[in-house]
């Protein structure tokens, strides 16, 4: 598993377990103060900021599991995953991270 894949990894495992809690802020933490979250397919964001980002989750969580189908390295901090809902359907999340932070979270569903 490289580098990359284990990020993705780690950071769906997190999300998995902040939609179980109810409790964002462990997630929302390893997101770079000027990270940015975009939705593609969904009427959201974009989210500017850890900040924005906080509130977004706060405001409107997720409430379905996702699992990885395949993770591709598309830079050395940068990757593109694709994943299954846990309740149906499919999407693909783009992920570039700085200093072991997410720094840019393209979120497509399909």
């Amino acid at each position: 598993m490289t580098d990359l894949q284990r990020a993705v990894e780690e950071h769906t495992g997190l999300f998995n377990s902040c939609v179980t809690s109810g409790d964002w802020s462990p997630f929302v933490e390893t997101f770079t103060d000027d990270a940015v979250m975009r939705f593609v397919n969904v009427p959201a964001g974009p989210y500017d900021g850890r900040t924005a980002i906080a509130a977004a989750y706060a405001t409107t969580p997720p409430d379905d599991t996702m699992r990885i189908t395949s993770v591709e390295e598309l830079t050395s901090d940068t990757a593109r995953a694709r994943f299954a809902w846990d309740h149906g359907g499919h999407g693909a999340m783009t992920v570039r991270w700085r200093d072991g932070q997410v720094a840019d979270l393209t979120i497509a569903f399909e």
